[in-house]
C-alpha cells in the first residue's frame, strides 16, 4: 500500500487536471493516447502537491520531449536507472516506452544486467556505464566520458547527465512513497 494515497482524478483541481492532460499529451509527442496506461498512481500522488508537481513535471517534460538525446538513448538510460535503483514502477512504465523506441524484450532484459552483458556496441556500453558511474560515484569517469564525447555533442552530454539525475530522483520518490505500478503495467523488474 502506498505511503501517500494517490488523489483520485475526480478530486484534482481543474488547473491540475488541465496541466496533467497537457503533460501527458506532450510526453506522447502531442497526442494523448487514452489506450496507454496513464500513470494514475504516480500522477494521483503528484496531484496532492500541485506546486511541486508542476515544477517537476515541466522539467521532466524537457527530459522526455526537449532532450537532444534520441528516444532509444533516453530509454536505455532510464531503464538502467530503474534497474540499479530497483524501481518497479519506473521499469514497468519505461519498458513500454523502450519497446516503442525499438528495443526488443531480450535487449530490455540485458539492460538490467548492465554494461557487462555481452552484445552491446561500444556506444551503448558507455551509456550503461555512465548510469552506473553517475549513480555510484556521482561522476562519469574519464574513460567512459571519452567514448561518450566521441559519440555525443555537448548538449547531448548535458541531457545524458540530467536524464540520469531526473530518473534517479523519481525512482527515490516512487520507492519512498511506495507507489505501485498500475495493474495494466505488466513488466516487472528482473529479480537480481
Amino acid at each position: 500500500m502506498a505511503r501517500i494515497t494517490p488523489l483520485p482524478q475526480s478530486d484534482w483541481s481543474a488547473e491540475m487536471a488541465e496541466f496533467i492532460v497537457g503533460f501527458r499529451s506532450a510526453a506522447r509527442g502531442g497526442v494523448l493516447d487514452e489506450s496507454r496506461p496513464a500513470g494514475a498512481n504516480l500522477l494521483g500522488t503528484m496531484a496532492r502537491y500541485p506546486g511541486l508537481s508542476k515544477a517537476f513535471l515541466a522539467f521532466n517534460g524537457h527530459v522526455l520531449n526537449g532532450s537532444t538525446l534520441s528516444r532509444r538513448d533516453r530509454e536505455l538510460l532510464v531503464l538502467r536507472v530503474a534497474a540499479v535503483r530497483q524501481c518497479d514502477y519506473e521499469w514497468a512504465q519505461h519498458t513500454l516506452l523502450a519497446r516503442e523506441a525499438g528495443f526488443t524484450d531480450e535487449e530490455i532484459a540485458r539492460i538490467a544486467e548492465g554494461s557487462e552483458s555481452s552484445g552491446w556496441p561500444e556506444r551503448d556500453t558507455a551509456l550503461l556505464k555512465s548510469v552506473d558511474e553517475l549513480l555510484g560515484g556521482g561522476k562519469i569517469t574519464a574513460p567512459t566520458w571519452r567514448v561518450l564525447a566521441g559519440e555525443f555533442d555537448e548538449r547531448q552530454l548535458m541531457d545524458l547527465v540530467f536524464t540520469v539525475g531526473t530518473y534517479a530522483m523519481l525512482a527515490m520518490a516512487l520507492r519512498s512513497f511506495e507507489i505501485e505500478p498500475e495493474d495494466e503495467l505488466v513488466p516487472h523488474l528482473p529479480v537480481r
